[in-house]
């Protein structure tokens, strides 16, 4: 009902409360229908204005989802190019952890890992448009209950789980790479004492760390997991493809 509408009807009410051309009765009759006209007036515009809330809120929130769905399979490629990439910093350490004392890795081997030797490898998540969701308290607007959840668990829980693991094992990896540069020396110009400081007691201390990141792994793997999960929760509820 329009404003005016509703001050019409409600001086409407108050002339036939106040007139003295009807008996009690008639007043009374003529006044119920007005007020009911009013409640019935003010509930249905209620009813309208909440609908187009909340059909603007879900608006916001489907614009979020699908730009997290993007976000989303951005981190899936990175994350599987982590793993790919912890996989052989798994397979370099364990050569090297695995060599008999007084014994030399093979130039051809080092020269394999050099890569995996001589990087660190972070997860960088595109968490930006989430927190921005978060902090203006719209998660709570998703309406599927699941996907709300998997939401938060991914980012407040499995993500962080991963940058503490992935922090853990680039700490020993430097401990690697501040025992090769202390230790290092030339011994022409071409070549350096590497292949021996690589396999002495200290470095194989490292080493025999650095060769086990499962924990590092499988946190990749349920973060993985989850962002699958949470891209089809989100093209099943817009009835989107892959």
């Amino acid at each position: 009902m329009a404003e005016q509408e509703l001050i019409k009807h409600t001086k409407a009410v108050y002339k036939i409360w106040n007139s003295k051309e009807h008996n009690f009765w008639h007043k009374l009759k003529e006044f119920l229908v007005e007020i009911f006209i009013i409640v019935f007036a003010i509930t249905v515009s209620l009813w309208f204005h909440n609908r187009s809330e909340h059909s603007h809120q879900q608006e916001d929130v489907k614009q979020f989802l699908l730009g997290l769905k993007n976000d989303l399979q951005s981190d899936l490629v990175e994350m599987q190019n982590d793993k790919a990439s912890y996989l052989g910093q798994q397979a370099a350490f364990t050569y090297l952890s695995n060599i008999k004392m007084k014994e030399l890795p093979d130039m051809d081997s080092l020269k394999k890992y050099r890569n995996s030797l001589s990087n660190t490898t972070a997860f960088n998540p595109n968490n930006g448009r989430f927190e921005g969701f978060r902090s203006a308290g719209k998660i709570g607007e998703i309406e599927v209950p699941e996907l709300q959840n998997d939401i938060m668990d991914l980012y407040q829980e499995d993500i962080i789980s991963l940058l503490a693991s992935t922090d853990s094992y680039i700490r020993s990896k430097r401990a690697f790479f501040e025992y090769i540069i202390k230790n290092g020396k030339r011994l022409t110009d071409s070549t350096s004492n590497f292949r021996s400081i690589v396999v002495e007691d200290e470095a194989h201390n490292i080493t025999a760390f650095l060769n086990t990141p499962g924990e590092v792994l499988a946190r990749y793997d349920k973060c993985i997991a989850k962002i699958k999960k949470i891209i089809a929760e989100i093209n099943e509820a817009y009835h989107l493809k892959e």
